[in-house]
């Protein structure tokens, strides 16, 4: 724990989504580690001034709450150069989490759906990425961090956006950690695992589903050790090891249908 909690000590990072779940346990979690200052960008302004004054009664004057509609540039630009204000003039970490769990049936989606859903879970992070890169540049190294999901290593039926979207992500992150490798700018992919948050919302959660703490403190431990993809839990794991793996893919192809066949019956599996 020591070593993990010394990458964070003194930093000052910025966490969208952050007024609920893994968001806002990544945040509390590295203030607890001795971070300097935490940002937590939010569309939520309610949730989130709830959270941050709940923070600075721990940590007073190290937490920031923000309003930031992640779909929109200009206020994701805004977000960082206040945020950097806060900061010192500095962002160390960047933790692009908001996002969204799209489902439903790909016959009935639109290309405002398909356009809805790349806004919040893929241009959302790019407009973090473009907005804090000068940033980091100029600082001499940062690191940024993209939440994205199991379902990139085994898409699922029914969740046709979701999986391209989070897909997405992963590739651009990755792409994007050699690129920028040699400025001392690092790029973490991280999936949170099954976790009970309000991506759930209308179901209950798998019985096996983690604490939003416990996917902080994985995730956390797998950046502090600069990482190239941080996976959640072992389901996420075992997904990345085998869902395009040819020898694997009678299994996988029985495993997806199954969920596909049981999902067109009105019975939502993972």
């Amino acid at each position: 724990m020591k070593e993990v909690s010394e990458y964070y000590r003194d930093k000052v990072a910025v966490v969208t989504g952050a007024a609920s779940g893994i968001g806002l346990a990544l945040a509390e979690t590295m203030l607890s580690y001795g971070a300097k200052r935490v940002i937590l960008a939010d569309l939520n302004e309610v949730n989130m001034a709830r959270e941050a004054a709940r923070l600075n009664l721990t940590y007073p004057g190290r937490a920031l709450g923000l309003r930031c509609d992640i779909t929109k540039e200009e206020d994701v630009k805004e977000m960082v150069r206040q945020g950097a204000g806060f900061g010192g003039g500095r962002i160390d970490l960047l933790f692009n989490n908001a996002g969204a769990g799209f489902s439903g049936h790909f016959p009935e989606q639109t290309n405002a759906d398909w356009e809805k859903a790349f806004s919040l879970n893929f241009y959302g992070a790019i407009y973090g990425i473009r907005a804090v890169l000068p940033l980091m540049q100029a600082q001499g190294g940062g690191h940024i961090v993209d939440i994205i999901s199991g379902i990139a290593f085994a898409p699922m039926a029914y969740q046709t956006m979701y999986s391209a979207t989070k897909a997405a992500l992963n590739a651009l992150t990755l792409a994007l950690r050699y690129e920028l490798w040699d400025e001392n700018i690092r790029l973490t992919s991280a999936t949170p695992g099954t976790t009970a948050t309000a991506i759930w919302a209308g179901m209950e959660a798998p019985p096996d589903a983690q604490s939003p703490e416990q996917s902080a403190r994985t995730i956390l431990a797998g950046v502090a050790n600069n990482e190239r993809l941080v996976l959640g839990d072992e389901a996420d794991a075992s997904g990345a090891r085998n869902c395009f793996t040819p020898e694997a893919a009678k299994d996988f192809d029985d495993y997806l249908l199954n969920v596909a066949r049981k999902r067109r019956s009105g019975e939502w599996v993972v």
